[in-house]
């Protein structure tokens, strides 16, 4: 009897094994899933035609590119520049006002397409974005309040409280004389600290300083110095926005033969302000 049962079990597990077996040649590996394609880099310019608008970052306070005139409207030399060329291109310009130092940020974001606020194009922005040929070229100045008499170029500003914004190629050169940084939002809250004492001096974009100046004669600044090397300004892109950056220098150029550009120029500076 012990044999009998010891028998039918042996033949229970051997079937078994063999069901095992068999189920398993039967059963196929499944192929692996097939990889999905590169999604296609997006195009800024086909998006922004496609939404008829370009969201445009600027700061709203930095005169005379781009600033409130006394009605509240948004105005300026970059904001003029900037909505031609989106005219151009055929999309309404939206701007988008931020502070300077969020505005890099918010570009990241994807927040707006373009920045259009004087950026200095240097080799470590180009890195990360992209440029649009340069629209203008400005030289640094270094402006002090009108009693000062010790500061007369940038070598004497060692150890003195110097208002910048943090991000700005302007507080290099601030930084790289010696300069206590004090932060400050923007252009106009730069020179109301200098005007009542609180800081030393400033070192901002010429144009902007002799333009308040000629608004504001009476005020207690004064331009002691000028930097030896002229800034080149661009518009200002995410990387990749090739399409987009090709249609702004299109714009730019056409503009330029065409006396669109000098017209702008010409009524905010006098000059022209791209050589």
């Amino acid at each position: 009897m012990k044999k009998r049962l010891l028998s039918v079990l042996l033949s229970t597990v051997l079937l078994g094994i063999a069901g095992c077996g068999a189920s398993s040649n039967q059963t196929q590996p499944s192929a692996p899933a097939p990889a999905p394609a590169e999604q296609k880099a997006e195009n800024l310019l086909e998006k922004v035609k496609a939404e008829g608008k370009l969201r445009i970052g600027t700061e709203g306070t930095y005169a005379p590119f781009t600033f409130h005139d006394q009605s509240g409207k948004l105005t300026g030399f970059d904001v003029e520049v900037v909505t031609e060329i989106a005219k151009r291109i055929g999309v309404e310009p939206v701007f988008m006002e931020t502070q300077w130092d969020a505005m890099f940020a918010g570009l990241d974001a994807k927040r707006f397409d373009v920045i259009a606020n004087q950026v200095g194009i240097r080799p470590d922005r180009q890195e990360k974005y992209d440029f649009s040929k340069p629209y203008t070229v400005s030289t640094a100045v270094l402006a002090t309040h009108k009693d000062n008499t010790t500061v007369k170029d940038f070598k004497d500003i060692k150890g003195l409280k110097a208002a910048q914004t943090l991000t700005s190629n302007l507080t290099d050169i601030a930084r790289e004389n010696g300069a206590e940084i004090v932060a400050v939002e923007g252009f106009n809250q730069a020179i109301d600290l200098l005007a009542s004492k609180r800081v030393d001096v400033t070192i901002n974009d010429g144009l902007s300083v002799l333009d308040f100046l000629k608004q504001k004669p009476n005020a207690p600044i004064k331009i002691v110095a000028k930097h030896p090397d002229a800034a080149k300004n661009g518009f200002m892109f995410r990387k990749g926005s090739t399409e987009l950056v090709d249609a702004f220098n299109k714009a730019l150029d056409d503009m330029m033969k065409d006396g669109t550009y000098l017209k702008i120029s010409e009524k905010w500076f006098g000059a022209d302000v791209s050589k």
